[in-house]
């Protein structure tokens, strides 16, 4: 995950709301403050802006490449989302399917891995990012990233 997060910068983001309340709006204000271009596709929402981004009716209408796919929608959504997604990966540059938190469809990630995609299930990158480059530490929290060294020492 690491690894992805580290190598995706242009995400295309199934599900993205206009809306601020909303988590994938969260999300992508989020991943668009550390650097990510974040396109989000929402057929009911084509044309207008969110973000600052054009939002797209479906992944096939984005004009330019992107590497990661993040999918905000129901697991049995995701299906024809991934198919999608396989159909034109090699074209728009795909490498990853990425399912959010409670988004879970074995089937259509079996067939991603099969077109040679890296998938992630039932996770959010905006989460991930924030574990695994120590943001959440900043708050208090525990990472879950055990380290050798010690730290600094003030006088």
């Amino acid at each position: 995950i690491k690894r992805i997060l580290s190598e995706t910068r242009i995400i295309a983001m199934v599900g993205a709301s206009p809306n601020w309340s909303r988590p994938s709006n969260f999300a992508m204000k989020y991943l668009q403050a550390k650097g990510f271009r974040v396109i989000p596709v929402n057929p009911g929402h084509a044309g207008k802006e969110i973000l600052g981004e054009t939002v797209y009716a479906s992944l096939g209408d984005i004009p330019e490449r992107f590497e990661m796919v993040d999918i905000f929608r129901t697991s049995d959504a995701a299906g024809p989302i991934v198919d999608e997604a396989i159909g034109i990966s090699e074209t728009k540059g795909i490498s990853v399917i990425w399912m959010q938190l409670g988004v879970i469809n074995e089937d259509a990630g079996k067939r991603a891995e099969a077109a040679g995609l890296n998938v992630i299930m039932d996770r959010c990158p905006k989460i991930e990012y924030a574990r695994l480059f120590g943001e959440l530490g900043w708050a208090g929290i525990n990472t879950g990233i055990i380290s050798s060294k010690r730290p600094k020492l003030r006088a």
